[in-house]
């Protein structure tokens, strides 16, 4: 089985992920892949592909494409696009689990996706322009996609070789999920292992074969994406983000963060900084030009 397990982290404050697809430029291809949260693709701008269990799957302006938990996918886009993703945590729907602890949603036409569409477009601009009380106003948009979603989507019957194959890949999800909420803690492959009931060395096979990386490796990106995200949003100390995300000091934070970015934790702060202030300084002169 060729295909990697994605890590996906809400936003800081929300919960859900919300950006701009990284292929908007062309020439991008994601190969096969899975996650437990939904996903949901609305192309505002050009096209771009999805190939599901290898059929291809177009898409162009106006068109959105929902992608189930645990469901391999692959994403080619060789032309420029402007697409908005939306990430759902598979938690969401809890109440709405089939007696087999499942859940499927339609991918194909409805009628409702140009208003699914349309709310995540919102959504987007909602959340780049970052105005007094966007959280408020961006869940409001939030929970009309997730109504949609349960009562126009949402397919009540699935098939047996589904549920099993959606299974296989679940299992690993509740690790992995597990490791998400417990990541700052010295989690031991040993000790997770016979939590879940399985030796260490099946467990260690399971990361390898469905999620591409070993163990340890994976842990690290969970506690390096986090730690990524506090130091775009916070004025921490990079040597209270290491110790406060699991690594052993501001040391081996710095140079796991420069071997995987190229660029040191430090470098990142500083740039923030300027950054901040100069939008700070853009705000003033825009009063000041407004008052004269």
């Amino acid at each position: 089985m060729e295909f990697q397990h994605e890590l996906i982290i809400p936003n800081e404050g929300l919960p859900f992920k919300l950006f701009l697809f990284e292929g908007g430029r062309g020439s991008y291809v994601r190969e096969k892949h899975w996650h437990t949260s939904i996903e949901i693709f609305a192309v505002l701008g050009g096209a771009l592909s999805f190939y599901l269990n290898e059929e291809e799957h177009p898409l162009k302006a106006g068109d959105l494409i929902i992608i189930n938990s645990n469901e391999i996918h692959s994403i080619h886009a060789p032309k420029e696009n402007q697409t908005v993703v939306l990430q759902i945590p598979l938690k969401q729907f809890e109440d709405y689990f089939t007696a087999q602890r499942f859940i499927r949603f339609s991918s194909g036409a409805n009628p409702n996706d140009r208003r699914i569409t349309q709310l995540i477009q919102h959504m987007y601009k909602i959340y780049t322009d970052k105005e007094v009380g966007y959280e408020f106003k961006i869940r409001a948009s939030y929970y009309e996609i997730l109504y949609y979603l349960v009562n126009c989507y949402r397919l009540t019957e699935a098939g047996e070789k589904e549920i099993r194959h959606s299974r296989r890949l679940d299992a690993l999800s509740k690790i992995t999920t597990y490791m998400r909420e417990h990541y700052r803690e010295d989690l031991k492959l040993s000790e997770l292992a016979s939590m879940f009931g399985y030796s260490e060395a099946y467990l260690s096979r399971m990361f390898r074969k469905y999620a591409k990386v070993n163990y340890k490796s994976y842990l690290q990106d969970i506690r390096m994406a986090y730690a990524y995200r506090e130091l775009l949003n916070t004025g921490h100390t990079i040597s209270q983000i290491a110790l406060d995300h699991g690594f052993s000091s501001s040391r081996a934070f710095s140079k796991e963060f420069q071997k995987r970015y190229g660029i040191l934790p430090s470098a990142v702060q500083r740039k923030n900084r300027e950054k901040s202030a100069k939008e700070k300084e853009d705000i003033k002169k825009g009063q000041k030009s407004a008052i004269d």
